[in-house]
């Protein structure tokens, strides 16, 4: 599930949610209305998953 995938990666990185929907979908509530039940399009599930990946792989290799 999308939601659980967002906020570990949430835990993990200390981002707030709302930068990580500006960042992501350039969507500031888009992780609080997920959380509200929000179901996102496949592409736009597709965008935050890549996101996330570049996101942590960025991080790791500094």
């Amino acid at each position: 599930m999308l939601i659980r995938r967002i906020e570990r990666f949430l835990r993990e990185t200390g981002m707030p949610w709302t930068r990580f929907g500006r960042l992501a979908v350039h969507d500031p509530r888009f992780v609080e209305d997920l959380r509200n039940g929000r179901t996102p399009r496949e592409r736009t599930a597709k965008r935050v998953e890549h996101f996330m990946n570049i996101y942590l792989e960025e991080a790791r290799a500094q």
